[in-house]
C-alpha cells in the first residue's frame, strides 16, 4: 500500500498566491502520485471580510492598501511574472470587482459534500485572475459551478441564503486558532505545516520525508498574503 498524504490547504479564492500556490503543489502531486496516495482539501480564509457582500472596487483598495498607484502596478506585475512561470495567464488590472469571498467559501464547502470541491475551487481562481469574472453576481457564480457539474437551483439557494455559514465560520474560527495570519497555508497529515507559496522543488523533497514521518527541517515561509503585514 502507498503511503498517504493528507494536505489541508489554506486560501482565499482572491489570493494570487494561493493559486500561485495550487499550480506547485500539483506539479509535485503529479511527479509523486506513482508512490504516493494524496487527499486534498481547501479550507476557508479571508483576507479581506471587511468587504460589501456587493464587492468593491478591487483595483482602489489595492493601491489603498500599497499606497501608491505606481506600487500597485509594481506589485501586480511581478505576482503576474511570477503566475507566468507557473503557467497561468494572470489579468488583474482588467478585473474591476474585488468579492467577498464568504459565499464562495460556503459554495466550495458545498462543493466538498458534491465530490467537486477541487474542479470548483480551480474553475473560481481561474474566473477571478484570468478571466476576470465578477464574483459578487450570483448568477456569474451560479453559471461556473454548473459546469463543474453542481445543482444551479442548490446553489443558487447556498448563495443567496445562509446556508453553510455554522461550518464555513468554524472552519474560519479554528484556522484563526492557529494562528494562521497569511495564505496559502499547507497542513500535511494533520501535523506539518508548510507556509506560503513555496517551490515545487521545497514540496518534492518534503512530501516524502513527510510521508515516513521523518524528521524535517522547518521550510522557510514563501509569499503569501497576509493580513497582519499587509503584503500580498
Amino acid at each position: 500500500m502507498k503511503p498517504h498524504l493528507k494536505i489541508d490547504i489554506v486560501s482565499d479564492v482572491v489570493c494570487p498566491w494561493c493559486y500561485i500556490g495550487k499550480r506547485r503543489l500539483e506539479k509535485a502531486v503529479t511527479q509523486l502520485k506513482d508512490n504516493y496516495t494524496f487527499e486534498i482539501n481547501y479550507l476557508p480564509f479571508q483576507l479581506a471580510p471587511e468587504t460589501p457582500v456587493e464587492g468593491e472596487n478591487g483595483k482602489e483598495r489595492l493601491i489603498a492598501k500599497f499606497g501608491s498607484e505606481e506600487r500597485y502596478h509594481q506589485i501586480l506585475q511581478q505576482v503576474s511574472g511570477v503566475a507566468a512561470g507557473e503557467g497561468l495567464n494572470f489579468d488583474l488590472e482588467n478585473q474591476e470587482v474585488s468579492p467577498n469571498t464568504h459565499g464562495l467559501h460556503r459554495l466550495v464547502w458545498f462543493a466538498q459534500q458534491e465530490g467537486k470541491q477541487l474542479e470548483m475551487v480551480e474553475t473560481l481562481f481561474k474566473a477571478y485572475f484570468e478571466d476576470k469574472v465578477n464574483l459578487a453576481d450570483t448568477e456569474n457564480v451560479v453559471k461556473l459551478a454548473e459546469a463543474v457539474g453542481l445543482n444551479a437551483e442548490k446553489v443558487r439557494q447556498i448563495l443567496t441564503s445562509a446556508a453553510g455559514t455554522k461550518e464555513v465560520d468554524q472552519l474560519l474560527y479554528q484556522n484563526r486558532l492557529m494562528g494562521i495570519s497569511g495564505v496559502p497555508y499547507y497542513i500535511i497529515n494533520d501535523k506539518y505545516a508548510v507556509s506560503g507559496a513555496q517551490p515545487t522543488e521545497l514540496f518534492l523533497e518534503a512530501l516524502p520525508e513527510i510521508a515516513v514521518k521523518a524528521p524535517i527541517q522547518a521550510p522557510v515561509e514563501g509569499e503569501a498574503c497576509d493580513i497582519e503585514t499587509g503584503v500580498c
